[in-house]
Formats: structure tokens, sequence, C-alpha cells
């Protein structure tokens, strides 16, 4: 009788952990929480077309995660997407003319922005603008206009 209470206390706790390791890997995967984001500064850019791009995305340079997206909003003035991004600390010496583009892991997968680093001396600071920016590619609109083109060439 001990020994199957014994089994059945050790099956149990052994789902637990299992549980908890799903629990776990949902919550990295869906970018709903992360254990080592550090406090950092903040930068936005605006772009033309975020495409699917979301608040928690990460946001990378040389394909180094170095913060997330923190809020997406639309400017009423320009009628464009104004981003902002969340950059760790660590990476406090990213260049005034930095460039912005949004990018697509794989071919359906989820958006990213993507940072290359300019020339510039002066580093960007908390409260600063990135202006060179290019928006997300669309497939959608890529395939409609390669069948407008293949439309149009064959008259």
């Amino acid at each position: 009788m001990r020994q199957k209470k014994s089994t059945e206390v050790t099956v149990g706790l052994f789902v637990i952990l299992g549980l908890l390791a799903l629990f776990f890997l949902a919550m990295k995967v869906s970018n709903l929480t992360s254990f080592n984001d550090e406090p950092g500064y903040r930068v936005t850019a605006e772009f033309e077309n975020v495409g699917g791009l979301k608040a928690r995305s990460p946001v990378t340079l040389a394909g180094v995660r170095i913060g997330r997206v923190e809020s997406i909003t639309l400017d009423s003035d320009t009628y464009s997407a104004s981003v902002v991004l969340n950059l760790y600390a660590s990476f406090s010496t990213l260049p005034t003319d930095t460039a912005a583009s949004i990018y697509t892991a794989g071919l359906l997968g989820e958006q990213y922005i993507g940072l290359e680093a300019g020339a510039e001396e002066e580093f960007l600071k908390d409260g600063d603008v990135i202006e060179l920016t290019q928006p997300a590619l669309v497939l959608e609109q890529v395939i409609g206009q390669f069948l407008f083109s293949k439309a149009g060439g064959n008259e």
C-alpha cells in the first residue's frame, strides 16, 4: 500500500513539473513574458506600414536581440505608425543615424524590427527619434504587384 501511494505521489509531481514546463514554454514562445528583460531607454521610429508588427516583438541588431517593441500608435498628424522601442541599456552606443526596418522571421513568421548602425559619433538617447525607416513588406501587396505587372506585360 505504501509503495502504491509513493508511486502516485511521484507520478503526480512529474505531471505537475511537466505542466509547469509547458506553461513556461508557452509564455516564452508567445512573448507574453520575458524573464530577462532589463530596463533601458526608449526611442521612437515612424513607419508608413508596420504590417503584423506587435508590441513585445523583438528589436535586433546584427541578429542579436537588443530590445523590444513597447507600443505602436497612429500619429494623427502624419498618418503613420509611431513605434516606441525599448532598447536595453547595455546597447547605449547606437549612432544617431541608425536605420530601422521591419522584417519577417521566415516566410510566414512573426515580424520584428532590425536595426542597422550608422556612422555618426553621437549616440541615441532616451526620447530620440530614428529618422531612417523602411516599412514592412506586405506579402499580399508584393504578390498583387507581381500579378499586375505580368497581366500588363502580356498585352
